[in-house]
C-alpha cells in the first residue's frame, strides 16, 4: 500500500501495485496514461485487461496501465492487483448522493464522482500531459476490448489534440462503427456528439474540465504514418462541406433501396425524430435522437451515407 489520503472525514484514494518507477521509462515520455474505470464486474475487468495488454506489451512505457476501482467489490480489487504491469486505484466514496431530481438513478452521480477523481489523480498527482480512458467495467457499460491499432492510432492524433485547442478528445469508439456500415476504415471526422467509451483527453482541457465537472451524466494500421491535417478546424470545414455538396440528394422513404443501386455517395435528409427512426431501422444502426443534429455516416461498401437533418 503506497497511500491513503483521507479527505473531509472519508478515505478517498488508495493505490497498489509495484510502483510507476517499474514501468514509466525515465528517457522517454509517455504518449499517455491508459485507465480502466472499473466497479463490480471482475471477469468484463480481466477481459479488458487481457486485451490491453496483448497490444500494450510493446510500448508499455508510452501507455503506463491504471486500473480504478470504484467501490469495494472484492473480485475486482483481487483480479486488478492480479496484474503486475498496472497500477491499481481505489476510490472509496462513502458521502451521500443527493439527485437534482427524484427520478434520477444515483449511479450516475457515483460515475461523475469517480470520473473526476480518476482523472484528478492521473493529470496532478501523477501529471501525466494525457489520458486515454477506457469505460470497459463499469457497473452501467458493457467490457470493452481495442483493436490492434489501438495505440498506434492515437499516438498518430497526439498532434492534433495538441495543436487543435477546438479538439476536446479523440475517441476510438463509433455507434455505428461496424464492418458492414464503414466503407473508408481510415476516414475520421469531428463530431460535436461526445462518443466516450474509448478517449483520449489532454490536460489543459482537463484543466478547464476539472472545476466545472458535472455531478452527473459525464460522459492493424499504422496510423502515425497517415496525414490527418483535415481534421484541423479550418480545413475539415471545407472538407466536409464538399463531402456533402458532392453526395447525391435522395429523397423518400424506400432509401435504403435505392442507395442500394445507386453507385455513388449519397445525401439521405430527414425531417424529425419519427423521420430518422424509420430510416435507421432500415439501415440497422443505433437509434439513438440526440445524435439528430449531427451528420451519421454509414456504408455498403461500396459508397458513403450520409444522413443529415432537413432544417
Amino acid at each position: 500500500m503506497d497511500q491513503i489520503s483521507i479527505q473531509k472525514g472519508r478515505i478517498v484514494t488508495l493505490e497498489e501495485g509495484n510502483g510507476l518507477e517499474k514501468i514509466i521509462d525515465k528517457v522517454q515520455a509517455p504518449v499517455a496514461a491508459v485507465v480502466v474505470m472499473a466497479c463490480n464486474r471482475a471477469n468484463y475487468l480481466e477481459r479488458a485487461l487481457k486485451s490491453i495488454l496483448k497490444h500494450q506489451s510493446s510500448v508499455p512505457s508510452k501507455y503506463p496501465l491504471f486500473v480504478s476501482q470504484d467501490g469495494e467489490d472484492p473480485d475486482v480489487k483481487s483480479k486488478a492487483l492480479s496484474y503486475n504491469q498496472l497500477t491499481y486505484m481505489q476510490h472509496l466514496d462513502h458521502e451521500p448522493v443527493h439527485t437534482e431530481r427524484p427520478e434520477e438513478m444515483i449511479v450516475y452521480y457515483k460515475i461523475a464522482r469517480h470520473y473526476k477523481w480518476a482523472l484528478d489523480q492521473l493529470f496532478y498527482k501523477h501529471n501525466f500531459s494525457r489520458v486515454i480512458i477506457l469505460e470497459g467495467a463499469t457497473i452501467l457499460l458493457y467490457d470493452m476490448e481495442i483493436s490492434p491499432d489501438f495505440f498506434d492510432y492515437f499516438e498518430a492524433a497526439v498532434a492534433l489534440l495538441e495543436s487543435d485547442k477546438s479538439i476536446m478528445a479523440v475517441s476510438s469508439w463509433n455507434d455505428n462503427g461496424q464492418k458492414q456500415f464503414v466503407q473508408d476504415p481510415y476516414m475520421l471526422y469531428r463530431s460535436d456528439f461526445f462518443p466516450g467509451l474509448g478517449w483520449m483527453l489532454a490536460k489543459s482541457t482537463w484543466d478547464e474540465l476539472s472545476p466545472k465537472w458535472p455531478k452527473a451524466y459525464p460522459c492493424g494500421v499504422d496510423w502515425k504514418s497517415m496525414d490527418l491535417n483535415y481534421l484541423m478546424e479550418d480545413k475539415y470545414v471545407k472538407h466536409f462541406a464538399d463531402m456533402v455538396k458532392n453526395a447525391r440528394l435522395v429523397y423518400g422513404t424506400d432509401d435504403v433501396l435505392k442507395e442500394c443501386n445507386i453507385d455513388c455517395d449519397v445525401r439521405i435528409q430527414y425531417k424529425d425524430e419519427t423521420d430518422f427512426k424509420h430510416i435507421a431501422r432500415q439501415f440497422g444502426i443505433f437509434e439513438e435522437w440526440k445524435v439528430v443534429q449531427l451528420p451519421i455516416h454509414l456504408s455498403n461498401n461500396r459508397n458513403r451515407v450520409i444522413l443529415l437533418i432537413d432544417f
